[in-house]
């Protein structure tokens, strides 16, 4: 620690606490020489307008929304003709929407202090926003500009916000900063600091007024995002040496939102360029049946939710376990259907090879399974109940309570009549 800043060694980790005291030793009553301070200029562009994936995931980070409760309540902002149709897939907005995104802007009356430093300036129109060849069916989810009608649910109102928030955001300039990477050396052990100051806040002054959950979070884990003071190449003093010992963690489990992330974009754990292409354009699943597959696996009881993060369950565990055939198990699986089915579109893929190949590889699975002499099986006795949500367990609950106090009704009705 020096000047209140945290440098961390350059060098290799020490293979073990004695050694690295030994180094703290030797150092402690050194003095700290700043050896030199490099500046760079960076931009960060707003956030990308939504689509339905990633309207799920930040509601599941912000709000703590499950990705069906997110299309149920964006599903029905859009009926309520507020927002714009939800299930799908493009960030982008067509060219003719330019013209009318200052109306707009002008129709959220609760957002007017917030677009001031708009005022009076020509409306940004970039590339990462407007792109007609970025746009089949239907563009990406913003307001329509409509008044909001009364009697909006607390989840309407909250999911109303995030997308107009967003749809303001694209507008501001970018965020504008200054990189700052600081090497020092004691004796000859060499020191690094990095840090970041923001020179203008641009489109995050949108956000300014917000709580900050998981982001202040990463803030914390990334050393780029602190604060430095200002520091001279050349300056040196006493310095606070001290050996941190470190563990690697294993992975997060998964939330709704980032397991939505991971469907979205499976190609990331595909080695072959061409299936990585072919999954980062489809995914696992769709936009709109992404819900659906994570509630199916509630209702059968592969995954619980423990607060925000998901657990696989013994019953999943023992499936995975028991599938023999790791091309079932694996997203490349995909990866080749969505490939040869972009062929197909293209024309350049024969469908009745296609089906064909299904038909052959599923024979295939079903004859290795039938010689399987193992007699494996997997028992999850009441999954559906026990793993189901909190919220639907007291729906049940409730449901269960009426029925009673109904027939208890019925019962005194009829001790009356006789």
């Amino acid at each position: 620690m020096y000047r209140e800043t945290l440098f961390s060694a350059t060098g290799k980790n020490f293979d073990s606490e004695e050694k690295g005291n030994e180094l703290v030793e030797k150092i402690k009553d050194l003095p700290l020489v700043v050896t030199d301070v490099t500046k760079k200029a960076g931009k960060e562009a707003p956030p990308r307008l939504f689509d339905l994936t990633s309207l799920q995931v930040e509601c599941n980070k912000k709000l703590n929304l499950g990705a069906e409760d997110t299309l149920r309540t964006i599903q029905s902002l859009y009926e309520k003709k507020i927002t714009t149709y939800p299930r799908v897939d493009t960030t982008y907005l067509t060219d003719d929407m330019y013209g009318k995104c200052g109306g707009i802007l002008n129709s959220l009356k609760d957002y007017q202090a917030l677009m001031m430093p708009l005022r009076g300036k020509k409306l940004k129109k970039s590339k990462k926003v407007f792109d007609n060849s970025k746009v089949t069916d239907h563009h990406a989810i913003i307001p329509t500009g409509q008044p909001l009608p009364p009697g909006l649910s607390a989840n309407e109102r909250d999911v109303f916000n995030i997308i107009a928030l967003r749809f303001i955001s694209v507008f501001f300039p970018d965020c504008s900063f200054e990189q700052t990477v600081v090497n020092a050396k004691v004796d000859k052990i060499g020191f690094k600091a990095t840090g970041k100051v923001i020179l203008d806040p641009g489109w995050k002054l949108v956000y300014a007024g917000e709580k900050k959950g998981d982001d202040t979070e990463k803030d914390k884990e990334d050393d780029s995002a602190a604060l430095l003071p200002h520091f001279e190449k050349g300056e040196s003093g006493q310095h606070f040496p001290r050996l941190v010992k470190k563990t690697t963690q294993p992975p997060k489990y998964y939330t709704e939102g980032t397991l939505l992330k991971a469907m979205e974009t499976a190609g990331a754990s595909v080695d072959d360029e061409d299936l990585r292409e072919a999954l980062k354009a489809n995914g696992i699943g769709r936009p709109s049946t992404r819900a659906a597959i994570i509630e199916i696996l509630y209702k059968r009881g592969y995954i619980v939710k423990e607060r925000k993060s998901l657990r696989a369950t013994e019953a999943a565990i023992e499936l995975i376990q028991l599938i023999k055939e790791e091309l079932l198990k694996s997203a490349k699986l995909t990866g080749i259907w969505e490939g040869k089915l972009r062929l197909i579109e293209q024309q350049q893929y024969s469908p009745a090879e296609f089906i064909s190949q299904i038909k052959q590889m599923i024979s295939e699975i079903t004859l290795s399974v039938m010689r399987d002499s193992s007699n494996r099986r997997i028992v999850a006795e009441q999954a559906q109940e026990e793993n189901s949500r909190p919220e639907e367990k007291d729906k049940k609950k409730s449901s269960k309570g009426t029925k009673k106090d109904s027939s208890k009704t019925k019962s005194r009705k009829k001790t009356a009549d006789e």
